[in-house]
């Protein structure tokens, strides 16, 4: 949506200019000027659906580290003490929690960025905002869950006495890249679900597939090296890797794994905020 003030046009009062908002061209610019400009209004939304998320809940926000918990316990049954899985000299449990902590935050802002637009249909139809708004806030409110699960991680890192090293700052840009990818990815199912609404059934198998293509339960040293390229393309893989080799001290340095990963989580990113802008013309219509 463009919006111009023509030079020399003003209201009837002479106080103020006409501001003109425009259809947008065939090439619609991101905007991102415009998105900074309402920051407050991200900030609301996120607030917002942390309140409707835990709102008349038993449990509350506990279920953002009962989740990631049970998954571990279940992982550390099947996976490492029936399947034998290595896990990189670590036990197990923490090891596969330390996977666990960023595919969470991943997984739930995917889902809910691919449902908000749907979600907020009332609030499309009513007032014009900059709809990049919505699914932003969205994944930024599931960083509320992953500060809390990783606060659990750094409590069994603790118990375990895992000893800590510089290595733990790469864990910022790490969640960067999650938050890169689940927005990314949450911006292209956002814009689909609005006129495909079968997209929210493919989102969760999407997801389910999502987590066993990514080193969460198994390590990736386990696949043959010709293949380690393929798989860095999967943005998460680099994410797992990297949490448990700057947290746990794994040997397992993601190298060249984690530039591929950023590498396809900007493709997806750039790609999926063009095709958001392309159409969102047509949400209001359509939702």
């Amino acid at each position: 949506m463009a919006i111009s003030t023509p030079a020399g046009h003003s209201d009837p009062g002479g106080s103020r200019p006409i501001t003109v908002i425009e259809p947008p061209k065939r090439w619609v610019p991101l905007d991102l000027r415009e998105l900074w400009d309402q920051r407050e209004l991200v900030y609301f939304l996120a607030w917002r659906d942390i309140k409707v998320r835990y709102k008349q809940t038993v449990l509350g926000a506990s279920w953002a580290i009962l989740q990631p918990v049970f998954a571990m316990v279940v992982f550390s049954l099947f996976f490492g003490r029936l399947g034998g899985l290595p896990s990189d000299g670590l036990p197990y449990p923490l090891w596969s929690f330390a996977g666990l902590v960023p595919w969470t935050f991943f997984s739930q802002g995917l889902t809910q960025a691919a449902n908000s637009l749907v979600m907020s249909q009332n609030l499309l139809r009513k007032v014009y905002f900059p709809r990049l708004a919505i699914p932003v806030a969205t994944v930024l409110s599931a960083a509320v869950d992953f500060v809390l699960a990783f606060a659990v991680l750094a409590a069994m890192i603790f118990f375990y006495q895992i000893e800590l090293t510089g290595r733990v700052l790469w864990v910022i840009p790490l969640a960067v890249l999650a938050f890169v990818t689940a927005l990314g990815a949450g911006l292209w199912f956002a814009a689909l679900s609005v006129r495909y609404r079968d997209v929210r059934f493919v989102v969760p198998f999407l997801v389910q597939f999502w987590l066993f293509a990514t080193p969460i339960a198994y390590p990736s040293s386990l696949l043959p090296e010709r293949w380690r390229a393929l798989y860095a393309l999967n943005p998460m893989a680099g994410v797992v890797e990297g949490f448990r080799w700057a947290l746990l001290g794994a040997n397992t340095r993601p190298g060249s794994m984690v530039i591929v990963s950023t590498l396809a989580a900007a493709v997806i990113l750039f790609g999926g905020a063009y095709y958001f802008r392309s159409v969102e013309r047509t949400f209001a219509d359509v939702v």
